[in-house]
Parts: C-alpha cells; structure tokens; sequence
C-alpha cells in the first residue's frame, strides 16, 4: 500500500495508481468508517448507499460562497465564479430550485429530445467515417469529446463549429467542480474560462431573442410557469451548468463505458444482440461512474449513519461508492450487463436528479451499438491509459482502440 493510500481522505485520489482504481479506497471506506470525517478537505464523507442517498436527498445544495463571503475571505478574485454558480440549479434549494428547473424542464421536454435520435446517429457516423478505414483511434479525440459537443451546440442553437470551444470551457468548469472547488493553479484559466462563455452565452441569447429558433437558450429564455421567466443571468448561468453537465457525463459514460466492455470481451459480444443497450448502460453507469461525488451542506438535526453532524458541516456523498456497494448491489465489482435491480445513483437522485440524464444515455446507446456494428474486431490498443486529473468526474484524456479496417 502506498503512502498515499495509507488514509481514508479522499485526496488519496491525488496519487495516479488510486485514481486510476479507486475502488479498494472505497471498500475501506464503507467498511472502516463509513461516514468519515476528512480532516484534509474539512468534511464528512459518506459512502455506503443508503447514507449516500439520504444525503441526496437531506442536506442543502447551496454551498457555494456569495461574492460577499469571498470577499470577506479575501478571495475576492474568484466573485465571477460564484457570481455564476449561485444562479445554477445545481447550487439550489426550493423554493429556488424548484423555479429554475421548473422553467428549464419546459424548455428540455423528453419531445425534444427523442426529435435529436436520428440526427445523433447521423452525428456518430459521420465521425467514425473519418476513422473507419484507419483501423485505430483514440475514443476519446475522435468520438467521445466531439459527439456530446456537437450535440450540446445544436441543442442549444450555436454553431456547431464552436464544438471545440465549448469543450474547453466545459473542460475547465468541470475540473473546478470535480476537485472538490479548489484548483489554486489553474484559478487564472477558470476564471478566463467562466468570463469568456459568459460573454459568449450573453452574445448568443441577444441574437436569439432577436431571432427566436428552436434552440435550448431561445427556449430558456421565453418559458414561462405560471408568469414567472428567467432573467437573463439565469438563462446564460444555466446554460453552462446544462452544457457542462451535457457534455462531461456523456463524454466520460462512452470511454469510461467502452473501456469496461473492452476489458470483459464476453459481456461486450453479448451487445451484438439487439435490444441489450439500454440495459447495458445502466450497468455501465453503475460500474463506473462519470460523477463520482458531490458536495452537500448539513442541515439542523442532520444525522447519517448513526453519526451527527452539525449544521453548515460539508458532507461528500461519493456516487462512485455508492454504486459499488455489496449492501445494494449483488456482487458489485462484477460487471452484469443483465443487472435488473439496477437503481443507480450515477445521475444523482431526488430533487437534483439530473434532467440531462435521457440525453446522456440516448448518445451512449447510439454510441455503443454503432462502435460494435463498424467496427469488427474491437480491442484495446497497447497504450497506457492515461485518466483526467479530476477527482470527481471521472474520465480518460486518451483510450486508443484497434479494429480489422
């Protein structure tokens, strides 16, 4: 055991080898102290399922800092950041919460997103025609980050030509949120990242309020609930939480998803029977998570597992363990891609469930089958594999595959 994992703190995810396989972590964690207190990040940490969900479902989102409290802080430099995410229905509580997604659940209906079918198939293939005859690729460049970027685009009525752009700043946002808030080297580039697609987003509905089309910030913008609107800070604030969590789950559940099934080819053959997707998804999102945690304040009276924890305490409720306990799941380090009792929390749960969560599975499914249906002989390339400095989000930089071309 290395230094690094010789403490339950989360920041052991520090060390490559636990990032890498941060499971046997988790199992100490659920068996050792299940409702830890981490010393090193000032919060509890809670792991098995059922206290993961309680938390969830209990304690507050609203644990970001004003521009005030910063100040006081003396950290007012990062104002536009919590400018930002106070807006953000991920940050919210009712009556608040139940607002804004309110008005944004009018604007994502399930009918528009069933319409984006058969132009994500399009999308798809149109990449793997650009890798087809080559016989290898990266997953990662060539499908899994332009796929949800170009969609993400559509869906929100840009130009699909600004894909990559969008996942940049997509990619800095999520760094931020998924090393639990607190990147010192990289606060220049976040807060270059968070003033750029600000004003981009303000430029783009501007045009769309001139012009009306069918796309999300068009959308967001004219939906009304009983006569209440969005303002034009929070249509632009909820946009980026949309496009990042868009784009960062779905691009991590197609490599994180796609590596799994490379590494048990028996599980991956069975896909090759129509209809097993759906399925199969579930149990990928289960086995690994794209979101591995999230942060939570307690409430008054807050009691998880057994221990007590005061009011305005941080709590870190780790998905990614979550999913991987014995006390919900049957033998939950194998892979089953036939898992029916399967009731993950990858996608979160109670109020704050995501709302992107059809999206995300529809792309995967389509990116699944059509990998399996174009390309034979999928394998793992030789590679080393190389996983994101992200603590929270869980994906790969780069996952080079081969195929007979």
């Amino acid at each position: 055991m290395t230094a690094a994992t010789d403490t339950l703190s989360l920041t052991s995810l520090l060390d490559v080898d636990v990032l890498a396989n941060p499971y046997p972590l988790y199992a100490r964690l659920r068996d050792e102290q299940p409702v830890y207190w981490d010393p090193y990040l000032h919060a509890w940490v809670v792991t098995r399922y059922a206290d993961v969900a309680a938390v969830l479902l209990k304690c507050r989102a609203d644990r970001t800092p004003t521009p005030e409290r910063l100040a006081a802080l003396g950290m007012q430099n990062l104002s536009p950041v919590a400018e930002l995410m106070v807006r953000q229905m991920l940050f919210l509580d009712n009556p608040q919460h139940a607002r804004v997604r309110g008005l944004a659940a009018a604007a994502f209906t399930p009918r528009r997103i069933a319409r984006l079918r058969d132009h994500i198939q399009q999308i798809t293939n149109t990449l793997i025609d650009e890798v087809a005859a080559d016989g290898h690729a990266d997953v990662m460049a060539d499908l899994a980050n332009p796929l949800p970027a170009i969609v993400t685009a559509e869906l929100l009525g840009v130009p699909t030509s600004d894909h990559d752009l969008l996942k940049t700043w997509s990619a800095d946002f999520a760094e931020m949120l998924g090393n639990f808030q607190h990147n010192p080297g990289r606060t220049e580039r976040v807060l270059r990242s968070v003033e750029d697609m600000t004003a981009y987003f303000h430029e783009a509905l501007a045009r769309q309020k001139a012009h009306p089309g069918d796309g999300l910030i068009s959308t967001l913008s004219a939906a009304t609930v009983d006569g209440d609107r969005l303002t034009d800070d929070e249509v632009v604030a909820n946009v980026i939480v949309t496009m990042v969590g868009g784009q960062e789950t779905t691009t991590n559940l197609i490599g994180n998803g796609l590596l799994t099934l490379l590494r048990n080819p028996d599980a991956m053959a069975s896909l090759r029977d129509p209809g097993r997707t759906p399925a199969a998804v579930e149990e990928l999102l289960r086995f690994e998570s794209p979101s591995q945690h999230t942060a939570r304040l307690a409430p008054a009276g807050t009691v998880i597992g057994g221990q007590h924890i005061d009011e305005g305490q941080a709590v870190v409720a780790v998905m990614g363990s979550a999913n991987r306990d014995p006390r919900r799941f049957p033998d939950p380090d194998r892979l089953d891609l036939t898992r029916t009792d399967n009731r993950h929390l990858a996608f979160g749960w109670a109020a704050h469930f995501c709302f992107g969560a059809p999206l995300a599975r529809m792309e995967a499914q389509i990116a699944f089958d059509t990998l399996l249906l174009r390309l034979p002989g999928l394998a793992l390339d030789t590679a080393p594999l190389r996983w994101r400095p992200n603590l929270g989000l869980r994906g790969l930089t780069e996952l080079r595959i081969r195929w007979s071309a």
